[in-house]
């Protein structure tokens, strides 16, 4: 029985990442948008658009077994917001078009621009996600390692109240 090296697994990550990205910009909009609606419970009335996930592929990993890779793609309208959430498995964001401003707990908040990357760890605390543009989307991919099953793939904060 061999271990995987953290290279081989980085290098894994990467490879299944720009599958992913391939098999989205081959496929856009190929399967129905899901709303995060659901992680904004207890805000407001007036809260921020909130971000639409499509989950493109969930597939195991036949050399981790119990271990699943989930892409999604997260589009951002403008002024898109996703609150304080966790997520069950190590996740790596790609964003593929506009800007994305995250903040992960204990680090600053930082913009990203397509092609640029963020990592996060299973279970740490994602503060906040938003598009910080009022006029163009953005729009990210998402891939995840987490156990078996597929989802669900965000775990909201119940009475999360940051600050950005």
């Amino acid at each position: 029985m061999s271990l995987v090296t953290g290279r081989e697994a980085r290098t894994g990550l990467a490879l299944a990442a720009a599958v992913a990205v391939g098999a989205l910009l081959w496929q856009p909009g190929s399967r129905p948008l899901v709303s995060l609606a659901e992680s904004q419970a207890g805000h407001s009335t007036n809260a921020r658009p909130a971000t639409q996930v499509t989950r493109l592929s969930c597939e195991p990993l036949v050399d981790l077994p119990g271990k699943v890779i989930t892409t999604l793609q997260v589009d951002f309208p403008p002024n898109g917001f996703t609150p304080a959430h966790r997520h069950p498995g190590a996740l790596t964001a790609i964003v593929l078009s506009g800007q994305v401003r995250s903040q992960m707990q204990g680090m600053p908040a930082q913009t990203y621009r397509a092609g640029q990357t963020w990592f996060e760890p299973s279970r740490e605390l994602h503060l906040f996600a938003e598009n910080p543009s009022a006029s163009k989307p953005a729009r990210l991919l998402a891939v995840i390692v987490s156990d078996e099953n597929c989802g669900p793939l965000v775990i909201p904060e119940p009475t999360a109240d940051h600050s950005h």
